[in-house]
């Protein structure tokens, strides 16, 4: 047993799970660009993904430029960003990435801006007989799915929680860690895995899986999105499409995937 509680071994759920929703979005970034047209290459958290890809074809439609996305773990979003990738602008689903690219001089203070804020919820598969109504009932189950409990912001906020209750030890070695938050969805919809945690956003796109009930706001850390373009973006537009993400235009298709937006740095 590891630290954290739970099995290194079980990272390889990791491989296959991460694959069913990064697939595409990563693909994206190698299409071929077409003249004449500004190309933002945006890092975004998985959980994003759905609303991104809507918000970047308003867009493109409204300014002539192109937003080309990268959806993934905030957490390898992060290192790849700090390994040198072309990033232009950056998503997290935590502040604590962002402020580590702060503080390295890759984004600055003034740049970023807490977007979004997000809700836990647990799920189960949609046709689970099991009974399920507060965080004490996880214990009936053998496996529960998260976003790796160590790193990806999901899954800390999860661990978190877990460790507020006094109920993590327990639960640590029935833990799944995925790759990300939609692999932790992808694990209960494919029968991987008898409950996950995952964002509310996320769960209300799966009709393979149910919410059990939402973790309490007061139970749980706060959840925050910051949005920045990359001090080394190298697209004027980047400046814009971070502007764009805070119109009235994004706002609602962001308040219509479930998210709540958010008005301050």
């Amino acid at each position: 047993m590891s630290h954290g509680g739970f099995s290194r071994g079980r990272f390889l759920v990791r491989i296959g799970l991460g694959l069913l929703c990064l697939g595409g979005a990563r693909a994206a970034l190698s299409a071929e660009p077409k003249a004449g047209r500004d190309e933002v290459s945006v890092f975004a958290a998985a959980s994003l993904a759905d609303a991104l890809t809507e918000i970047g074809s308003a867009w493109e439609a409204a300014s002539g430029s192109r937003a080309l996305f990268n959806f993934g773990a905030s957490s390898d979003l992060a290192r790849q960003i700090r390994a040198g990738a072309p990033a232009d602008v950056f998503v997290s689903a935590d502040t604590a990435r962002m402020d580590r690219l702060e503080q390295e001089g890759l984004v600055r203070a003034s740049d970023r801006h807490d977007l979004l804020s997000n809700t836990l919820v647990v799920v189960v598969p949609q046709d689970s007989t099991a009974r399920v109504t507060g965080p004490h009932d996880l214990a009936a189950f053998r496996t529960i799915a998260l976003a790796d409990p160590q790193a990806v912001p999901a899954g800390v906020y999860a661990r978190l929680w877990l460790q507020g209750l006094g109920l993590w030890d327990a639960l640590a070695p029935r833990v799944v860690p995925t790759l990300h938050v939609r692999a932790a969805l992808a694990a209960v919809e494919s029968g991987n895995a008898e409950a996950a945690v995952v964002y509310r956003t996320d769960a209300a796109r799966s009709k393979r899986a149910r919410v059990a009930f939402e973790v309490e706001p007061t139970q749980g850390p706060p959840i925050r999105y910051p949005v920045a373009p990359l001090v080394a973006a190298r697209q004027p537009a980047a400046g814009a499409f971070v502007a764009y993400l805070r119109s009235p235009t994004a706002r609602a298709v962001f308040v219509r995937h479930g998210f709540v937006v958010l008005g301050g740095r």
